[in-house]
This record gives structure tokens, C-alpha cells and sequence, in this order.
């Protein structure tokens, strides 16, 4: 472990909660070097929702690689890119409607989230983009100005511009955005008209706030009264999370942008893409570049995790029947605690259990010490935040579950 003190540059932060070397990965489960193991309900931050080393993905893989495939190309045509291409046309956007154009803008999410705001102020002319309170889009300085945690936004050593931030749906509210409505409205309320709105459906990394169907569609409609550009970004909870393939299809909404990562790939390698309405795609070549928007064995196990997973609707179907039997089994730990302040939310197969700024680094470290890595979110650390691979057995999960709730209750009698 001394190599890692010495080397490693100290900003690093899982490392810390979870201090050990991991080894070997495979399906929901993460094993150390001296061969301990833990159930992973963390899964790459949303990047593995097929899991460790999953077996279809790897034998596609193995094979392309084996064959000398090209691994990289920038953005040159070869096979893998057509067959990705070719791939996500059939299997997931024609059988919703969607006829957007596909960009590869680099290998993270924070590429996809700054070229589509880029896009969206050269296309409209305008500067401002609109954000959501605890929104997080990425840490570089595009993605940082619409990101609302106070920690990451003091990172960027710069002031942060052209972004303008507005309340989140909350449940005790008007379903409408009321905020943004009146700004918009208001002639002297300060607001440019903005070039965009950009927006998550569920706040992962803001503490698993879940945005409402009737909220998204008024959203959507206040964008189009006012030829504003909305942006989803779909980064962490696309990809199925949520259940559907887009996390914004449940409430009937066509984004005009769409940002994609960690998942798309399927594998864990880096991909990211932008997904942008065709009268919309006007840069001339060369635009929006970058090295790396070419990682053709991201291509490959992206297009095997498509049609292994999206030809039909049966991953859908077991994510939601999971995701209610997590929302109901964090809804008994709350139960269990009735004086303790604790409170549950989520969608699909990524949820949240809200047990305060001091007890959730606590429970993810005794659910560590008990064969399970959680990790925590929100504003405050206040929440622990559950993504388990989209694939996990029943009986992992259900050992998952039970070990977050005896985690909780061991910090809760310890806090007395």
C-alpha cells in the first residue's frame, strides 16, 4: 500500500473509504488481493450495470482483440463504429421515435455534458444555461458552472459563468417549475433567455432526488414556449437504471440533447456519447474534437451489451421488479427506526436511504466491514446512495439488503 501514499496524488476518494487492493472482479462481487470478497453496490459508480467481467460482454471482447481489431481511430470509420452505429439505430432509438443524430465527443461524461452545452450556445446564439439545485454534470469547467455541489464547484480556482441555478422538483411542491415559469415570465427578472436548460431525472450524486413524471413534462414544455434547448443528462441513471433503456421515457419527454456514458459502454471502458436532435447538428468538421472519441473496443462491448439486453423488454421488466423490492425493503429500514429521521427514495435500481450527514459514512463503513460497498451522496454526504449491477441475483441483492439494514440498525444503537 506505500506506493499509493507516495505516488498517488492525495485527491483521490473511494480509495479512502474502501483502503484495501482489490484483485479480481466478477459479476456483482469484487474480491482483494488476499481473496476477501464484497457484494458491489456500487458498480463503478453506474458504469457496470451489467456487472464485473460480465461473460457475453468479455467473450465479444476477447475475440476482437484476438482478431488484431482496431483499438483505436479517433473518429476514422471501421467496423466496431458501424456496428455500434447500426446497433443503437435498431435496438434503441427507432423503437422509441428518436431520429437524433450520434456524436462521439470524448471517453467521460463531463465530454458529453460540455459539448452539449457547447452545441447548444452555438446553435441558439445565447450564453445562459439553467441548472438544477444539487445537480452534478462533471468536474471540468463547463459541466462545474451547472453543477450545484458547493465541494466541487470551489475546485474549479476560476469564477463560474453563464449558468443560472433553479430549484429541483421536490415532492410538496406544484408540479410545474414554478421558479424557472416566473424568471422566464418576468421582464425585469434578471434572466437572459437561456440557451438551455440542462437537467437529471434522478440526482444520483445529489442525494437520489427523483424528479417527478408531471414536473419533466411541464419542464419540457416551458422549453418549448420558449425555444430553450433541454438537455438530459443521462450519464449515471441511463442505460436502464431506472428500468427503461432513457430515464426520461416514463414521463413521455424527447430531450433535444442527450448526454451518455459510464454504462453505453457496457464493459467499464470509457465512452461517452451525445445524442442531438438532427436540425441541431450544425457544427462543421472538426468543431468539437478530442484523441480519444474512437475506443473501438468500447464500441464493441457496447453493441454486445445492446443486443444481449434491448432486443426485448426482460432486463426492463427485472429492473423495475427489483428496483420495488428495494424501495420496499429501505421503507422497512425506516419503519424499524421510527425516531431516527430516516427517509428512502429512488428509481429502478437506483436508490437512496437518507440517514443524515454523520450516520451515512458510518453505515457505508460498517457495510464495508460486513462484505458490501455503498457509497454516500447529496449535499451533505447525508444519503447512501445503492446502484447494484442491473444483473445481480436474487440472492445477492437480498444479501445486499440485508446487510444495509443490519448496518444501519449496529450505527444507529452505537449513536445511541
Amino acid at each position: 500500500m506505500n506506493v499509493f501514499e507516495q505516488r498517488e496524488s492525495g485527491v483521490r476518494s473511494y480509495s479512502r473509504r474502501w483502503p484495501v487492493v482489490f484483485a479480481r472482479a466478477t459479476g456483482s462481487r469484487l474480491y482483494a488481493e488476499d481473496g476477501r470478497g464484497w457484494l458491489d453496490f456500487f458498480a463503478g459508480a453506474g458504469s457496470l450495470n451489467y456487472g464485473h467481467n460480465n461473460p457475453v460482454l468479455k467473450r465479444a471482447l476477447l475475440d476482437y482483440v484476438l482478431n488484431d481489431g482496431v483499438t483505436h481511430a479517433l473518429d476514422m470509420f471501421t467496423g466496431a463504429r458501424r456496428d455500434l452505429l447500426e446497433t443503437l439505430d435498431e435496438v434503441v432509438l427507432r423503437p422509441r421515435g428518436l431520429d437524433h443524430k450520434v456524436m462521439f465527443p470524448g471517453p467521460g461524461g463531463a465530454n458529453a455534458v460540455e459539448a452539449a452545452l457547447k452545441l447548444a450556445r452555438t446553435v441558439t446564439g445565447r450564453t445562459e444555461v439553467v441548472h438544477f439545485t444539487d445537480s452534478f454534470h462533471g468536474a471540468t469547467l463547463g459541466a462545474l458552472a451547472v453543477t450545484g455541489n458547493p465541494l466541487h464547484r470551489r475546485s474549479a480556482g476560476v469564477p463560474l459563468t453563464g449558468a443560472t441555478p433553479v430549484p429541483f422538483d421536490r415532492p410538496d411542491e406544484h408540479p410545474r417549475p414554478e421558479y424557472l415559469a416566473r424568471l422566464l415570465a418576468g421582464p425585469a427578472s434578471g434572466l437572459d433567455r437561456p440557451a438551455a436548460v440542462i437537467v437529471e431525472t434522478v440526482q444520483a450524486e445529489g442525494g437520489v432526488n427523483v424528479a417527478r413524471a408531471e414536473w419533466l413534462r411541464a419542464l419540457a414544455e416551458l422549453c418549448r414556449e420558449h425555444g430553450i434547448l433541454l438537455i438530459a443528462d443521462d450519464v449515471q441513471v441511463g442505460c436502464g437504471r431506472t428500468g427503461a433503456f432513457f430515464s426520461f421515457e416514463d414521463a413521455g419527454v424527447v430531450p433535444d440533447l442527450v448526454c451518455l456514458s459510464k454504462s453505453i459502454g457496457g464493459y467499464g471502458l470509457p465512452l461517452s456519447l451525445l445524442l442531438v436532435r438532427p436540425d441541431l447538428d450544425v457544427w462543421p468538421p472538426g468543431a468539437h474534437s478530442g484523441t480519444f472519441r474512437g475506443v473501438n473496443p468500447a464500441f464493441v462491448t457496447a453493441t454486445e451489451a445492446l443486443r444481449a439486453y434491448w432486443r426485448d423488454d426482460a432486463l426492463e421488466k427485472a429492473t423495475r421488479a427489483r428496483g420495488e423490492w428495494v424501495g420496499s425493503a429501505l421503507r422497512d429500514i425506516v419503519r424499524a427506526h421510527p425516531g431516527a429521521g430516516l427517509s428512502a427514495r429512488g428509481r429502478g435500481l437506483v436508490h437512496g436511504l437518507e440517514v443524515g450527514a454523520d450516520l451515512a459514512d458510518r453505515v457505508a463503513d460498517e457495510a464495508s466491514a460486513q462484505g458490501l460497498l455503498v457509497e454516500t451522496s447529496g449535499p451533505r454526504d447525508e444519503v447512501v446512495k445503492l446502484l447494484p449491477p442491473l444483473t445481480i441475483s436474487d440472492a445477492d441483492l437480498a444479501e445486499g439488503l440485508a446487510i444495509l439494514e443490519n448496518s444501519v440498525r449496529v450505527v444507529l444503537e452505537r449513536a445511541g
